[in-house]
């Protein structure tokens, strides 16, 4: 088994259904990762801990994924100098507005990334932090090339079909 380079971490449980999508990624790219439930408020010394100790264990990046008031990237990047991505995980009542806000509004000097909510911020969380690992890793980077490049190939086919299906 491969030492993780990223450590994804939700809040809750429930927000598993948002990672998926991430852990196929990292299946598809090769990128080893573990995932934790830890929560900002009801385990914050075990979230400090883990983001204390996070690059000394061979942790590159950490992906937090978490609703409501959504603390969890913020109290992980302040407890690490690692990069970290936010993915604003929907909830009740305000439809993921309020983990976006809390996600994106960080203040000067603690940065978190922040990509869109739902399975695409997931997926989305994944690929950033591939193209990071991208960065040191010239294997990661042409696979990363390739499938962009496989994006593209997918779009111009969808579209030379809809072309000929126009012509009939």
């Amino acid at each position: 088994m491969m030492q993780p380079q990223v450590a994804v971490i939700m809040g809750s449980k429930s927000d598993l259904p948002v990672l998926k999508g991430a852990f196929q990624v990292f299946d598809d790219f090769g990128v080893s990762y573990t995932a934790r439930v830890m929560s900002a408020h009801r385990t914050p010394a075990a979230a400090c801990d883990f983001a204390s100790n996070a690059a000394a264990n061979g942790i590159k990046v950490i992906i937090c994924a978490a609703g409501m008031a959504a603390h969890l990237a913020g109290v992980i990047a302040a407890h690490t100098t690692l990069p970290v991505i936010g993915i604003p995980v929907a909830s009740e009542p305000f439809n993921g507005l309020d983990s976006l806000l809390s996600t994106v509004q960080m203040p000067p000097g603690i940065p978190v990334a922040a990509v869109t909510t739902g399975k695409a911020g997931g997926k989305n969380a994944a690929l950033y932090a591939v193209s990071i690992l991208a960065l040191s890793n010239s294997e990661l980077s042409a696979r990363l090339k390739e499938f962009r490049a496989e994006q593209t190939r997918q779009v111009t086919d969808a579209d030379a079909e809809l072309q000929e299906e126009l012509k009939k």
